[in-house]
């Protein structure tokens, strides 16, 4: 019998990253690299793991954000304050591609482990720093979290109803993205090294990426002064588009963005007429007459189960979506077509369901090795690699660098 070949390789594969980064952009770039074939080394202090694996709720003692975290990654142990650390960074360093950290500007450098050293030890390696506010500017030394950066970036200004306080996203929303930026500058920085032979610095801050995403905010004052008012889950652009509650006590939400489908839910919700009406010819003029059309929409959703919302909806090719809590996604036949939640099996916890990786590659896909592995578990089988005798391991264990 003619045997099958093998699988193509990950599109990573051969790339080695070292993650040095907590709590979460730099740790989230690392699991986006690790899912597309990247060998992910992940450096935890040897007394204080990464923060995340108490983060949330846990099963059996085992941090479960970890294991979403953590996945793809080998997780070694060091001590970069120490001597003996700090040369075993070196030498991990010399045989990287990629470095990502997230302390506070100058603390590698008081390590002696800045980009000057780094790069002496491997003139092609990128290193990713990802911090709160930059690397320079007036709040370079800050502390900074996500929280900050949705507040300063004017997401918290624009979230939330009219009449009430801005509002915070419930999970680590500027984290994400930053780490999804990370993940796409480094390999920026890594297409720039195919070009020139030589590495470079990675300078992110968290403040930018989701200031990013919010669109032409800035663009808008700068012409036209304009500042965006809070208008809870009505748009100043389309209407109608909110959620709405059905006869069943669900809600659904909708979006009418493209004119056509604007004209289709009046059709479908029995109020044509409105078409009509010299407002309803835009998406701009609409939205000032969304109280017209919130009563219109609502109205007809009210006396209609989920169920037979989204069926006339989707016959009448308008766009609506179930607003769906953490139950429905496990279930939703979309996201089991997709396999967008998978199973893993792990040893410590057995199997377990997670986000997939984040898209799907026709020639060479990316995959879950494993989900997030116990503090160290690696430390001895990765620095042996690197070259380390049993000695020198011992040396480092009574140092208290390992």
């Amino acid at each position: 019998m003619t045997q099958a070949p093998p699988p193509p390789a990950p599109p990573l594969t051969g790339l080695r990253v070292l993650d040095l980064a907590t709590l979460f952009a730099g740790p989230l770039a690392a699991t986006l690299l690790g899912d597309f074939g990247a060998d992910v080394i992940k450096v935890e202090h040897p007394t204080r793991p990464d923060p995340s694996r108490g983060h949330g709720p846990s099963k059996d003692g085992v941090g479960l954000w970890w294991k979403l975290l953590g996945r793809n990654k080998r997780t070694i142990t060091l001590d970069l304050s120490r001597p003996g650390g700090r040369a075993t960074l070196l030498r991990l360093a010399a045989g990287a591609d990629v470095i990502v950290e997230n302390f506070r500007p100058g603390t590698l450098e008081k390590w002696d482990l800045g980009w000057p050293e780094l790069s002496a030890a491997n003139p092609r390696l990128v290193l990713a720093r990802v911090t709160g506010f930059g690397q320079f500017g007036p709040y370079a030394r800050r502390p900074g979290f996500g929280t900050l950066a949705e507040a300063m970036s004017g997401f918290a200004a624009i979230t939330g109803e009219p009449d009430a306080p801005p509002t915070l996203p419930p999970f680590g929303l500027a984290d994400s993205i930053a780490g999804l930026a990370t993940a796409y500058a480094v390999l920026t920085a890594l297409a720039g090294r195919d070009r020139t032979g030589a590495g470079q610095v990675v300078d992110l801050a968290l403040i930018e990426p989701i200031l990013t995403v919010l669109g032409p905010h800035p663009l808008w004052y700068d012409q036209l002064g304009h500042v965006q008012p809070r208008t809870g889950n009505r748009s100043q652009n389309n209407a109608p588009r909110n959620t709405y509650r059905t006869a069943d006590g669900t809600w659904v939400a909708v979006s009418t963005s493209a004119q056509s489908v604007a004209e289709r839910v009046m059709h479908l919700v029995g109020r044509p007429e409105l078409i009509d009406e010299p407002w309803f010819a835009t998406g701009a003029d609409r939205a000032r007459h969304t109280d017209v059309l919130d009563e219109a929409v609502g109205a007809w959703i009210a006396r209609h189960t989920r169920a037979d919302v989204l069926a006339a909806f989707e016959k009448a090719e308008a766009a609506v979506a179930p607003v769906q809590d953490v139950t429905d996604v496990m279930t939703d036949p979309q996201y089991a077509a997709l396999d967008t939640i998978t199973t893993v099996d792990d040893p410590e916890l057995g199997p377990l369901r997670m986000q997939n990786v984040l898209f799907r590659l026709s020639g060479t896909p990316g995959a879950i090795r494993w989900a997030g592995r116990p503090h160290g578990a690696d430390t001895e089988a990765v620095l042996t690699e690197a070259g380390l005798t049993p000695d020198e391991l011992a040396a480092l264990r009574a140092e208290g660098a390992l």
